[in-house]
């Protein structure tokens, strides 16, 4: 992807034969005006074209949604002395819609362009180059359109031994920009696909091979790599500590657990340190408390959390951000064995905290408390955020858009919505009901991990109740999402399957925190 300061009229991207596609935008008409308005460029291809663009998009039925799509293939009559007026410019020309023009309109119009353009080699768009922009509302708007693009673009990895490869998107030209600002939001745009992108390889990859070991030498090599600080601790090392939590939810598989921190470091001192605990549950059958097989079916994506952990510490350092940002990953496979822990156990967690154990497929919730626990306490965070495909609950209440925001902390909580609401990635601040606390409350131990009375309902709520009891004071915000983690189609940005959420707002969210 790249940013070129031309015009339609001037750039010679057009007539040199690289271009496959020049996609322009429209937008609703008017109240009170039939007609699609015409934004930045559509004026100038129109004429280069010889078309009448308002005719074609009454004809067509257009609207100017954010996302519709309208390709004109022009035809290259061949033989013919007759000199067409769109000849020696690319053959197709797209009509995008962009909405209201907001952010994330622009993302919905960058993803249906990446849709559109599979297979073909360089797409040139102006798309968000508006003339009245000011320099800032440029960026923002190309940053939209570049991430949505990107997004839209991902393909899922495959073991597939069939059929062709799959068809890329093309390679995207942003005419109209200039100025470093632009450049610079078009690079933070990439960085967050990008992060997102590897959320998604992560979580789509088979639990055939996904093993605690295998996530956690992917997390050493990604972060070496980037030249991050990578420390893994195996069943020796969990034992000798005291993690309890862990230990238990992967006794009964053949792959151990393990405890993954990749640590970024800004060179100039002076900013926070946030911490991000992410679920990695390999696989989840749900233990000896077994899942149905339907259910069983997604739960290669039970380790989403820690990816999105693991790609926003990458994210961090790749955007050079100002703050430490630490990911803590817990991983485990839950499996059913002949060492299983059972419903009834009773788990020393770490720190010391005894949990009576109810049901062994409310197993993530353990894993985190290890984690957030130990960090509570060896870390010293300013901020301590958890990510997790947690409940089911928080999938009832709140579909498959919103992940389940809980903080006591009002401030952090408006900045993640916020942060939330800015990349597209929404969550919704859910309430900490304090009478719900009897729900985690035992006759055996210091906790139990889910309710003994079902009537109280609240399953993400009584989730988030139990985790609070290993943060300590700390600024602390749990991320369900259980929900938007995993879709069932590809819809604008989104993508079939791992979906990688979390990623982008948590980077938004470092990247606004002062």
């Amino acid at each position: 992807m790249t940013v070129d300061g031309g015009s339609i009229a001037t750039t010679t991207l057009l007539t040199d034969g690289s271009t496959d596609a020049l996609a322009v935008p429209v937008a609703p008409a008017r109240a009170g005006d039939d007609a699609l308005r015409p934004l930045g460029g559509t004026a100038e291809a129109a004429a280069r074209y010889g078309v009448d663009l308002a005719e074609i998009g009454e004809r067509a039925g257009l609207t100017g949604a954010a996302g519709e799509i309208y390709v004109l293939q022009l035809p290259r009559p061949v033989g013919s002395s007759v000199t067409l007026p769109w000849s020696g410019l690319p053959p197709r020309l797209v009509l995008v819609g962009v909405g209201s023009g907001r952010p994330a309109d622009l993302r919905r119009a960058g993803a249906a362009l990446a849709r559109s353009s599979r297979g073909l080699r360089q797409v040139v768009t102006t798309l968000g180059a508006e003339a009245h922009q000011d320099d800032s509302a440029s960026a923002t708007a190309a940053r939209a359109v570049a991430e949505g693009y990107l997004l839209a673009a991902y393909v899922p990895p495959t073991s597939s031994t069939s059929g062709g490869p799959a068809r890329d998107a093309a390679e995207l030209v942003l005419l109209g920009r200039d100025g470093r600002r632009t450049a610079a939001a078009v690079s933070e745009g990439r960085t967050a696909a990008t992060a997102t992108w590897l959320a998604r390889d992560l979580a789509t990859t088979p639990s055939s091979t996904k093993t605690p070991a295998w996530l956690a030498d992917q997390a050493t090599r990604l972060g070496t790599e980037a030249g991050l600080e990578v420390v893994v601790r195996g069943t020796r090392e969990l034992t000798a500590e005291g993690f309890g939590g862990i230990l238990a939810v992967g006794a009964g598989s053949a792959s151990p657990p393990r405890l993954v921190t990749v640590s970024w470091t800004p060179p100039t001192a002076g900013g926070r340190h946030v911490v991000v605990v992410g679920k990695g549950i390999t696989f989840d059958t749900g233990g000896l408390s077994i899942k149905p097989r339907e259910a069983m079916v997604p739960m290669k994506t039970d380790m989403t959390g820690a990816a999105v952990a693991l790609a926003t510490v990458l994210g961090a350092a790749a955007a050079g951000v100002a703050h430490r940002v630490t990911a803590v990953l817990p991983l485990a496979e839950n499996h059913v064995g002949g060492a299983s822990y059972r419903p009834g156990d009773v788990l020393t967690m770490w720190g010391g905290t005894t949990v009576e154990v109810a049901n062994t497929d409310a197993e993530g919730r353990l894993v985190l408390a290890d984690a957030l626990a130990w960090a509570d306490a060896t870390l010293d965070p300013d901020v301590l955020v958890d990510v997790a495909t947690l409940t089911g609950a928080a999938t009832l209440g709140l579909g498959k858009q919103y992940a389940a925001l809980y903080s006591g902390d009002q401030e952090l909580a408006d900045a993640l919505v916020a942060a939330g609401d800015a990349s597209g990635e929404l969550a919704w601040h859910m309430p900490m009901v304090e009478e719900y606390e009897d729900a985690v409350a035992s006759q055996v131990a210091d906790l139990r991990h889910v309710p003994v009375d079902k009537h109280i309902g609240g399953g993400s709520i009584t989730a988030a109740l139990f985790l609070r009891h290993f943060v300590g004071a700390r600024r602390w915000a749990h991320l369900d999402i259980a929900g938007p983690a995993r879709a069932a189609s590809d819809k604008h940005e989104i993508t079939e399957g791992a979906t990688g959420f979390g990623a982008r707002l948590l980077l938004r969210y470092l990247d606004d925190l002062r």
